[in-house]
């Protein structure tokens, strides 16, 4: 996706959003001014400099348990934010974080180059100034209401939400990390971020904002002075997890972070097919993230709720020890012939693993015969959650002991 001629996507590094808010209701004061010369030379040396790619420009505070501002209001701000803009010299996209589609229309018109919308097309209107102007819109989570932004506790609400009012061409997503309401949980933002692979079934790029969030510093036991490590941890791990735009106030540090879970993320296979037919190799690692792509392109299988499909796009490996005989036996069965589901078993090497090697005679050993280990033999079972529950099914009765094991994996396998 291009955003005023900055390439956003698997194809380009992640994405820098650095922030600087014109509120003085803001709670992070190191970004907060309201002196237009100030703010430039914060955004040269402490954004840009430091390499952020986008500046996001906050007219008022998010905080919950503050008054919402009117379109009116927020426009009051727009000169100083404005302003700022045109006193930089560095060069980067300008973002202006609003829920009004008027203050984008008058920001964009200004100079501005993308909207952060964090009410998520709750203004029904935004999309069309977004298209009109051909711009990059940020869209976050939340609520049709525009006095609760990302005010969603539960992780498929939350997608839900985001397809409220649609989508433009140049849409970013945002799955709303933080406490927008009271009824959200750290353990609610710790399951998005834990699924945050599964807003990529949208087909759109990601944006994160997790910079010094609660539910990152709580893990550690840090205030927010404290919490940059552990920001900065979450923050390689969303760009290995498909993140595309990375929101923060520390930007040379989480540049850096981001830059190192790009690094080591997957290499994708990928061709654009010159004629005509392309592939891509879609970052699908639970069968609820191939669900979520099913539903995009429509197929057949997502719209009836038939998960075979989906059942069939991951493959787990499992170590299973402790078998005896007759469990071997079934579990070989299960996985031979024709018939068979698409798994598979290997059996282990009972000498494989021990402790101490014994030297063969002819080496100068005594020769001593070893025996398995104690417990029985270890084996791989290999294969889709489907194709791991039907061998459940064939191998029922056999061992209460594999019984347990295998119904546990089928319960765990999505």
């Amino acid at each position: 996706m291009d955003a005023a001629g900055l390439g956003i996507g698997d194809d380009h590094p992640p994405r820098i959003m650095g922030v600087l808010n014109v509120s003085a209701e803001s709670p992070y004061d190191p970004s907060v001014y309201d002196d237009p010369g100030e703010a430039a030379a914060y955004v040269d040396e402490e954004l840009i400099g430091e390499g952020a790619d986008i500046v996001d420009v906050g007219l008022e505070s998010a905080n919950k348990d503050l008054d919402v501002l009117s379109a009116e209001q927020e426009l009051d701000r727009l000169d100083t934010a404005v302003e700022t803009l045109e006193s930089t010299s560095g060069d980067a996209v300008w973002s202006i974080e609003t829920r009004y589609h008027e203050v984008a229309d008058e920001a964009i018109s200004r100079g501005f180059d993308m909207v952060n919308d964090i009410c998520g097309f709750a203004d029904p209107e935004m999309p069309r100034v977004c298209r009109e102007h051909d711009v990059a819109v940020s869209k976050m989570a939340s609520p049709p209401d525009l006095e609760r932004p990302g005010a969603i506790e539960d992780v498929d609400d939350i997608y839900e939400a985001l397809s409220m009012n649609g989508v433009t061409d140049k849409t970013i997503l945002d799955p709303a990390f933080g406490g927008w309401s009271a009824e959200k949980t750290h353990e609610d933002d710790r399951e998005t971020f834990h699924r945050l692979r599964e807003f990529r079934g949208y087909g759109r790029p990601l944006l994160v904002s997790i910079n010094r969030k609660s539910f990152l510093r709580t893990i550690a036991g840090r205030s927010t002075e404290e919490a940059l490590p552990v920001s900065l941890a979450a923050t390689s791990m969303a760009v290995e997890r498909g993140a595309h735009v990375i929101r923060t106030h520390d930007v040379a540090e989480t540049r850096d972070a981001a830059l190192v879970g790009a690094e080591f993320a997957r290499n994708r296979y990928s061709d654009r097919g010159s004629d005509g037919v392309a592939a891509e190799e879609l970052d699908v690692t639970t069968v609820r993230e191939a669900e979520r792509h099913l539903d995009r392109i429509g197929a057949a299988d997502a719209a009836q709720g038939d998960r075979g499909v989906a059942d069939s796009a991951v493959v787990r490996t499992y170590e299973l020890s402790g078998l005896g005989d007759p469990a071997v036996g079934a579990l070989r069965a299960a996985t031979a012939g024709p018939d068979a589901p698409a798994a598979a078993f290997a059996l282990g090497d009972p000498n494989r693993g021990r402790s101490e090697t014994t030297a063969s005679a002819a080496d100068g050993g005594d020769g001593a015969t070893v025996d398995a280990p104690a417990g029985g033999r270890r084996g791989l079972l290999i294969g889709t959650p489907a194709a791991v529950s039907a061998v459940r099914d064939d191998v029922s009765g056999v061992s209460s002991d594999l019984d347990a094991v295998l119904g546990d994996i089928a319960r765990h396998g999505s």
